[in-house]
């Protein structure tokens, strides 16, 4: 897979988060790992920030559930308006986690 590829996936995959749910950083590059050879959290965290404006970035986070950096305020709005399960100041990913291999 190209790095412009991994991009598209990346996307695409953030695209498919249900409303109210969420994802972190890094298991958005473990369910693309497979596919893609890359395992990188980072790597995934650098492309929502460059290109992320155009899919649901709110509902990426780290894996602790802290929302993303700089965008704390809209995010935590995005993920309320959906009724994601918030705590303190960031998502409950425990309950609000998602995986692409979960049946609708």
């Amino acid at each position: 897979m190209t790095p412009d590829e991994y991009v598209e996936a990346v996307l695409d995959l953030v695209e498919r988060i249900p409303e109210g749910r969420v994802m972190s950083y890094g298991a958005v590059a473990d369910a693309l790992a497979e596919r893609s050879g890359r395992t990188s959290a980072r790597l995934v965290g650098n492309i929502m920030a460059r290109h992320g404006g155009s899919v649901p970035w709110h509902r990426v986070v780290t894996s602790a559930g802290r929302l993303p950096p700089g965008h704390e305020r809209e995010a935590r709005a995005r993920l309320r308006a959906e009724g994601a399960p918030l705590r303190g100041e960031g998502v409950d990913i425990a309950a609000a986690g998602w995986s692409p291999q979960e049946r609708p």
